[in-house]
């Protein structure tokens, strides 16, 4: 059964041949519903599961129409396959729930659906018309005239949820995306492993997380303790006294005694001498 606006999922024999038929492929369904499916097939078995499984988790009935209507809208976003009663994940869907995948994945299946595909192309980056406006045009894409506004409904909850409408609801703009995430995180990340990997740089309020975060796993670098004492560092080419400088020194020396083992029986003393021109440990 065609996951689309083409055939109409639920209704009855005599409802179809009453109902004008859309010509252009839709979801009944946003696309949040379908994300919501994804990430329930995800939780329940991984890649894949029983349909009746998955109906279980979302609480529903398995042969209900509702069920089957959210499948179907999955499908059509490219999240989802279905036969003989086994639901999996498409190589879209894992990415779907994907956290550092899922910001790329929601543009690519926003942009599967043909209607919302056909409409992109028309206003990219450009005014939308208005709500009856836009209707109209989706008719003359081939959206039957009364499934037009449901088309339009699903449409706009989708590209909001997509972050097609960041520059508000009258305008389609496509998010930027790089591997996976937004410029800006992308950019994040690589401020995060250069803090870590250059002994915390800059104006001292890098983004490094816990361990594991912007170095090599398992790594001193990585280490959360390192971290904060890294981000202590003020910025190169600024005045620095020597007294501050001794207490760092004094402090990374405690930390290094919480890290490691081995030190023996010796201390480490941070001395600080106003006449000279560093500190000495």
């Amino acid at each position: 059964m065609e996951a689309t606006a083409k055939v109409e999922p639920i209704a009855g024999d005599a409802d179809k041949r009453s109902v004008e038929r859309s010509t252009i492929e839709f979801p009944y369904l946003d696309q949040q519903n379908s994300f919501e499916i994804a990430e329930g097939v995800h939780k329940v078995g991984g890649s894949s599961c029983d349909w009746d499984q998955l109906a279980a988790h979302f609480k529903q009935a398995a042969q209900g129409g509702g069920f089957r209507l959210r499948l179907i809208c999955a499908k059509a976003f490219g999240l989802v396959v279905y036969d003989r009663g086994r639901i999996s994940l498409t190589n879209l869907g894992l990415r779907s729930v994907d956290p550092h995948q899922q910001k790329a994945a929601k543009v690519e299946a926003f942009l599967n659906v043909a209607l919302y595909r056909a409409v992109y192309d028309k206003f990219r980056g450009g005014m939308m018309p208005p709500t009856a406006g836009l209707e109209r045009e989706m008719i003359t894409m081939g959206v039957a005239k009364k499934q037009a506004d449901k088309a339009r409904q699903a449409f706009q909850r989708s590209a909001k949820f997509a972050g097609f409408f960041e520059f508000g609801s009258d305008r389609l703009v496509a998010p930027s995306v790089q591997n996976g995430n937004s410029n800006q995180e992308q950019g994040n990340d690589e401020k995060s492993k250069g803090e870590t990997s250059n002994g915390g740089g800059g104006k001292g309020d890098g983004t490094g997380g816990g361990a594991g975060d912007g170095g090599d796993n398992g790594s001193a670098a990585s280490h959360p303790f390192v971290i904060g004492l890294l981000r202590k560092l003020p910025t190169p080419e600024t005045d620095w006294p020597l007294k501050d400088r001794a207490k760092w020194l004094e402090t990374a020396s405690n930390i290094f005694d919480l890290m490691y083992t081995g030190g023996g029986d010796g201390t480490v003393t941070v001395k600080h001498n106003p006449s000279s021109t560093g500190s000495n440990q």
